[in-house]
């Protein structure tokens, strides 16, 4: 439990220091074997989508079962393991840099720059986004993302070590890449879409709690939450968001335009709109709920004993 403990603090180490890496990323190389796996179960029933998400999440997980049993007996070998699966998964630096460009391209002007790089971070259509519709579109995902890329990861790792990490995002990634409710997804992605839903259900809610209890308004966030998260369409971005906008005094969610579809995602907090300022004050609740994620995973892991 000591070396899950550490490996999972040397991980999040990595990321906050390297944030991603640059060539050879195991996720990218996962969403290459997701595509072709795709074109190969591909079916317009749930039943093909089941199937390509048991296989390729289990996969995921199996190979960190077997890589965390090789070398359980193995106190450093088992830390580097648990240590490079949290470095490879998690994405907060990343995140936090998308929403400082975002922030650096607002503040200068360059309205064209932040529209192209905030769909770095979002599926909204950005072309017809002022400052304040990407200054809200950067709060809502920072939000969202910290608990899918952060909290999410961490807290599987706790419970399952290295098969918890990868499982977990190789769900995730598969969500995003078919669990959309357009014609040809509709079906085939609804298993990977509630999976994801499923592995996000309590973390999402963590998030929340730790948004509260390290946020600037702690009632504020939990009133939001409570009062506002039903009106949002996911069961879990919708905890998360509403924190978020209690916490930093702002209003989140309305309309926005995917892929031409108008999407209604509910009021989310009472305050102002968000404005460029936000981005910052955003990304640094983001860290510190991060650095909340961690101090929570390293407690699970010390005592759970499965």
């Amino acid at each position: 439990m000591k070396q899950r403990a550490l490996g999972l603090a040397l991980g999040y180490a990595a990321d906050q220091v390297f944030g991603d890496p640059q060539r050879w990323h195991p996720v990218s190389g996962f969403g290459t074997l997701a595509r072709t796996a795709e074109d190969r179960l591909y079916a317009d029933n749930r039943g093909a989508g089941v199937v390509f998400t048991s296989v390729l999440v289990g996969s995921a997980g199996a190979v960190g079962y077997v890589a965390d049993r090789a070398t359980r007996r193995r106190p450093v070998l088992s830390i580097a393991v648990t240590a490079l699966a949290t470095w490879v998964v998690l994405g907060g630096r990343s995140l936090g840099h998308e929403a400082r460009t975002i922030d650096a391209q607002l503040r200068e002007g360059d309205l064209a720059a932040a529209r192209r790089q905030v769909t770095h971070l979002v599926g909204r259509d950005p072309s017809r986004l002022d400052e304040r519709g990407i200054a809200r579109a950067t709060v809502e995902s920072v939000a969202e993302n910290t608990s899918d890329a952060v909290v999410a990861p961490l807290w599987w790792g706790a419970l399952l070590g290295p098969a918890g990490l990868l499982g977990y995002r190789a769900a995730n990634t598969l969500d995003a890449r078919v669990g959309h409710r357009t014609p040809r997804l509709a079906r085939f992605g609804w298993a990977a879409a509630r999976f994801d839903d499923l592995l996000n259900l309590v973390p999402a809610r963590v998030t929340a709690v730790l948004t509260a209890a390290l946020g600037d308004d702690p009632r504020a966030a939990v009133t939001a939450w409570r009062r506002d998260a039903h009106k949002h369409p996911s069961p879990n971005a919708g905890p998360v968001e509403a924190s978020f906008a209690g916490a930093l005094g702002l209003r989140l969610g309305g309309t926005n335009v995917y892929q031409g579809v108008v999407e209604d995602r509910g009021t989310l907090g009472n305050g102002r709109a968000p404005e460029p300022a936000d981005i910052g004050r955003t990304a640094r609740l983001a860290a510190r709920v991060g650095t909340g994620a961690l101090a929570t995973a390293v407690a699970i892991a010390l005592t759970c004993r499965w």
